[in-house]
């Protein structure tokens, strides 16, 4: 046996052997993380995706479900879907393969990741709004929060970011690959300059409104809580205000737990990019955009813990139900 020969290193695998010298390293993981990210994540990835569909399907069918509330939930679940259905499972393979899709698609995914990133975070700001008026402004909620208003904001919140975002990425979109050190790899780079303007467009000023929203709310929330304990309000009229309130305030705490659960995986996303600059590490850029595009697989699951008419639907989904004739006039609230 040559000892020497066992000795020496592992020749370096490349991405694209035929390129030698401008061809990146092949990712090395060990088998396990390779099987977990692999089947693991993308089997969540997958069927999280499935649950956002049946949010889709659901509010998108039942006419009881066409609240203001559930067209910014269903903007929120399309967004959702294609977060797990197409940006986690590339986020996936960009982890344990080289990327051999082009330059051109690099860009593309980069743009649409930008995209779909803003559109979550402004059908929050959305969501805020909708609860702080319904808590803090009831009487007139019902002529300021209208379908047809909701779907015009939600029709704008997307135009916003797809136009804020070709300017965002407009240089990986003109010239792809720009970033790029090597053949093989899907990087994006942010000018300090732009990273600042977007940390505070993107960040600071929409969690500023939110943070002031939900504080508001709270407080409403506190005295209304105080004012149903009180015997000031004769019994007979008290207690169809009870019955209101109570439904407001559950609303408001089911949604307020969205909004911090969204925060909780938006805000490190965002403030670890911005403060690692040019320095970024990109297993770690990889593993926190993963936790993010994770809320989206959580999002569904709080509306299957929070909210019956989800489970109500479902099951109509599941069982066929909805392929028969006026079932979109089903009372999906009361089964």
């Amino acid at each position: 046996v040559d000892l020497g020969s066992l000795s020496q290193p592992c020749p370096v695998q490349l991405c694209f052997p035929e390129l030698l010298n401008s061809s990146c390293r092949k990712p090395t993981l060990h088998w396990s993380k390779t099987v977990l990210l692999n089947v693991g994540l993308s089997s969540i990835s997958l069927i999280t995706a499935a649950l956002n569909l049946f949010i889709i399907i659901s509010v998108s069918h039942f006419r009881q479900l066409h609240t203001p509330s559930n067209i910014i939930i269903l903007s929120l679940a399309v967004s959702d879907f294609f977060v797990c259905f197409l940006l986690m499972p590339v986020e996936i393979f960009k982890n344990t393969a080289c990327w051999v899709f082009g330059d051109l698609m690099c860009s593309l995914y980069t743009y649409l990741s930008c995209i779909l990133i803003n559109a979550s975070f402004e059908m929050i700001i959305l969501v805020s709004i909708d609860r702080y008026v319904a808590i803090c402004d009831p009487l007139h909620y019902p002529t300021r929060i209208t379908v047809p208003r909701v779907k015009l904001c939600v029709f704008l919140c997307w135009f916003y970011a797809i136009l804020y975002n070709i300017i965002y990425t407009k240089h990986a979109l003109i010239n792809p690959g720009r970033y790029g050190s090597c053949y093989g790899e899907c990087v994006f780079v942010v000018d300090d300059i732009i990273g600042i303007v977007d940390f505070v467009v993107s960040l600071i000023v929409p969690v500023t409104i939110i943070v002031v929203l939900y504080t508001r709310v709270f407080v409403v929330v506190v005295s209304q809580a105080r004012a149903m304990r009180s015997h000031v309000t004769a019994v007979t009229l008290q207690r169809p205000l009870n019955q209101a309130n109570k439904s407001e305030l559950k609303a408001a705490r089911n949604l307020g737990i969205l909004v911090v659960v969204f925060l909780a995986c938006y805000c490190p996303f965002y403030c670890y990019f911005f403060l690692a600059g040019n320095e970024v590490n990109a297993s770690s850029a990889s593993s926190i955009l993963i936790v993010y595009y994770f809320n989206s697989c959580l999002n569904p699951l709080m509306y299957a813990l929070f909210y019956p008419w989800f489970r109500n639907a479902v099951k109509l989904i599941i069982t066929l139900q909805i392929l028969k004739a006026n079932s979109s006039e089903i009372n999906i609230l009361q089964r």
